[in-house]
């Protein structure tokens, strides 16, 4: 049997690139071990955050389903960062974890040309630098015009809880291998990481009464720009600390720690350590933050957010109950830690193809990423490709100033990775410009014109977009008179008084004034959303660094317009070190943009790139006239 697109492994990344592929027209089919797993959210039941908000929102601007599937589950919305600028503005839910696995399922079911299997992918088929297919643990041969592997932490994936043990891809399943062996035959080079989830505990058994109540906003700020509102009920998180003799008795077991004792050879996240590695790396603190998070609406389970580890079950049992509200809690599932493989993204292009195989992408923390929101991105991108590949179209590429999506995947095939990679506002150069409330500005006419965003979607984005010019063009011509009112209204916000006509937009870009106050005294004509006006006031308040970050963003444009050939012969241009020919030969950057992003690249090796290609333009000119 014979398929369009294959997509292997049924978690973030794997839902997204198989929806994309089926909505985009291609047959698709997704092999996952275990059907009743799809979507799981193995780790925290949350979605979004600093910078995953970001993605989250950019997935759906571009057509891609986590942020509709998290509006119907979620059950606690915050934007975070609010005291800070909107650049840093990061959406994030809690989300019911079956509920959410359950209504992602309904989704690729119902989804038309998209087929569903249980089964082990065991072995990817190539031939002559092609992919052609896969086949099965029970040797079924499926055909393939494209692969896209979202393995996640199955590949060859070993489970640690204390000094034991054992052969698992997450909790109670079983781990990819034949995968793993078949992705090195092809000649990929891999390496090994490592993560960790925090003990689950009984409800029944904590002392509320003794955390911090922590509560969404309201009303909840739905993540899909397609959602109207949120119908689930909300419920609040909690907030507790470590403390000294939780600390101790994580030092006095250090030894029994598979982190420590030398169990574990993978790298683990630098950015979200286990409980071990925070209390032995800032041991000057005196406690750390718990966040206690309901696993959905039918459960009495609750995540322990902040303690992750991998200690032996009686040492967590010690070092939960040491902690204030824990003191009888009861541990429902053990932390753990899991190693895993994971292919070096530099052997990746950006469209997230192999340059090693032809039709074969990549997708999620098979690339060395870590989170929900990564993978779905590169799951989206991943899909989007190998069905514009089929369809003999150019491949979708964000680029860093139009997408943290552009960001995450840049950074990996540019830069690599040797731990989990983890979004951050701070790896985007643009931040303002890559706001997680103007996504859709950005990326829905990306996502209409591939054909994921539906015409009524489009029509409602199409809308959006008029009122907010409209609104910026009423602001710039219209003004407001002196008076008494006005004046004294001014004065109340603690700016001065005008003397003179003065347009809306003076007034807005003054810091001390919201569009409420343009609202009171010369409201629009025409009815306006919350979304619009707040994008308007952005707009206006921080035009000037706007229009410096798209100037910025356009010396990037035009030296990513400076290719660099496929075949281009690093080895012949003098003057290259060792070091920065291994890195140009390993990385095979597209453009000079590409290049001088390449960590040892020196501006002085950007140089003679640049001469090297002024050559052979000038020589393949020559050649052609003659």
């Amino acid at each position: 049997m014979g398929y369009d697109i294959v997509v292997i492994g049924g978690g973030h990344a794997g839902c997204e690139a198989a929806l994309a592929g089926a909505r985009m027209g291609l047959k698709t089919c997704l092999f996952t071990m275990n059907l009743d797993t799809i979507a799981q959210m193995s780790c925290n039941p949350a979605i979004g955050g600093l910078a995953k908000g970001h993605l989250v929102r950019e997935i759906d601007a571009l057509g891609g389903e986590m942020a509709k599937v998290t509006d119907k589950a979620g059950i606690q919305f915050r934007i975070l960062n609010r005291s800070k600028g909107p650049a840093v503005w990061s959406l994030r839910a809690q989300a019911d974890r079956v509920l959410y696995r359950l209504s992602m399922r309904k989704v690729l079911e119902n989804q038309n040309g998209l087929d569903i299997k249980q089964a082990s992918i065991e072995k990817i088929i190539a031939e002559d630098g092609k992919v052609k297919g896969v086949v099965t643990s029970l040797g079924i041969f499926y055909e393939a015009k494209a692969v896209i592997v979202t393995t996640g932490t199955f590949l060859k994936g070993l489970m640690h809880i204390g000094l034991e043990n054992f052969e698992a891809g997450r909790a109670g399943e079983f781990p990819s291998k034949g995968l793993s062996d078949s992705l090195k035959k092809l000649g990929f080079r891999m390496g090994r990481l490592k993560t960790g989830t925090p003990p689950r505990l009984d409800a029944k058994s904590i002392d509320f009464s003794k955390t911090t109540p922590q509560w969404g906003d309201e009303p909840p700020p739905p993540f899909s720009y397609s959602t109207d509102a949120i119908e689930n009920p909300q419920l609040p998180c909690y907030i507790t600390y470590t403390n000294p003799e939780t600390h101790k008795i994580i030092l006095e077991n250090l030894d029994r720690s598979p982190l420590y004792s030398g169990k574990i050879k993978g790298i683990g996240p630098r950015y979200c350590p286990s409980i071990e590695d925070k209390v032995v790396r800032f041991s000057e603190r005196q406690r750390h933050q718990v966040f206690l998070e309901p696993e959905g609406l039918d459960t009495k389970e609750y995540y322990a957010n902040g303690i992750s580890t991998s200690l032996p079950f009686d040492v967590q049992i010690k070092l939960v109950r040491s902690i204030p509200a824990l003191e009888e809690a009861e541990i429902m599932r053990p932390g753990y830690a899991i190693e895993y493989d994971f292919v070096f993204p530099t052997q990746l292009r950006h469209s997230l193809e192999t340059k090693l195989i032809e039709g074969l992408f990549l997708a999620g923390q098979i690339n060395g990423t870590s989170g929900y929101e990564e993978a779905a991105a590169q799951g989206l991108i991943a899909g989007i490709n190998a069905a514009l590949k089929l369809k003999g179209r150019a491949p979708l590429v964000l680029g860093r100033h139009e997408a943290y999506i552009g960001v995450l995947i840049d950074d990996l095939v540019t830069k690599g990775t040797n731990e989990p990679y983890r979004m951050f506002t701070s790896r985007a150069e643009y931040r303002l410009l890559l706001r997680h409330d103007n996504a859709d500005l950005r990326l829905r006419q990306k996502g209409y014109d591939i054909g994921l965003v539906s015409k009524e979607d489009y029509e409602k984005f199409e809308e959006k977009k008029h009122s907010i010019e409209n609104e910026i063009h009423r602001l710039k011509t219209r003004r407001l008179k002196p008076s008494p009112e006005i004046n004294n209204a001014l004065e109340a916000k603690g700016t001065s008084a005008i003397d003179e006509n003065t347009t809306l937009e003076q007034l807005l870009k003054r810091p001390e004034i919201d569009y409420s106050f343009i609202e009171r005294f010369m409201p629009s004509d025409k009815p306006l959303s919350e979304d619009v006006k707040r994008q308007v006031e952005i707009e206006i308040k921080y035009e000037g660094y706007i229009q410096r970050q798209m100037e910025a963003a356009e010396k990037l444009r035009k030296a990513e317009e400076k290719k660099i050939p496929p075949d281009f012969d690093y080895k012949a241009i003098n003057g290259l070190s060792t070091e920065v020919l291994g890195k140009l030969e390993e990385v095979r950057p597209e453009n000079l943009g590409q290049a001088g992003r390449i960590p040892g690249v020196t501006p002085a090796a950007l140089t003679l790139i640049m001469i090297a290609l002024e050559k052979r333009k000038r020589v393949s000119s020559m050649t052609s006239k003659s």
